[in-house]
């Protein structure tokens, strides 16, 4: 189970490039369940990712499944993908005993910059303080999560 809250990043920590980061390209071949493949450096993942209702309505709650790829089962699957692949690079920053998962999206949703925080419970979730550099908490708004980015064409920032 993936427990995560996200925000939106109006200004990034200015030591950003010290902290370790990839690129990440990803995109969706269905968004209710999500089926979603991901290039990750070298590594090629596909992922099932269901949203678990009930559970707080200040968290994203999803069961999630994800399972390796070699790279030509990810090239064959992207290439059947729906909308817009979704380009980022994301930094892993620690916080609090957590990592915060910066990411700045690249092409269309140039100019996005969100962090995600994961959680081991809902309680844990829902007590979480972020830091004064994170902007509004967009957990429950369905326009920032990549596959909404990935099938509109309008960008919110």
């Amino acid at each position: 189970m993936e427990i995560e809250k996200k925000y939106l990043v109006m200004e990034t920590p200015r030591d950003i490039d010290q902290y370790p980061h990839e690129e990440i390209e990803q995109a969706y071949l269905c968004t209710h369940p999500t089926l979603r493949v991901r290039r990750k450096g070298h590594k090629y993942i596909f992922t099932y990712k269901s949203r678990v209702s009930g559970q707080s309505d200040k968290l994203n709650v999803a069961d999630e499944i994800e399972a390796e790829l070699d790279y030509d089962a990810y090239e064959h699957l992207f290439n059947k993908a729906d909308g817009n692949p979704v380009r980022k690079t994301r930094y892993r920053i620690p916080y609090a005993g957590k990592t915060i998962e910066l990411d700045i999206f690249h092409g269309k949703h140039r100019g996005l910059v969100m962090a995600e925080v994961e959680f081991d419970s809902v309680e844990e979730g829902e007590s979480f303080i972020p830091p004064k550099w994170f902007g509004e908490d967009v957990s429950g708004d369905i326009r920032y999560t990549n596959s909404y980015l990935a099938m509109h064409d309008d960008v919110p920032k």
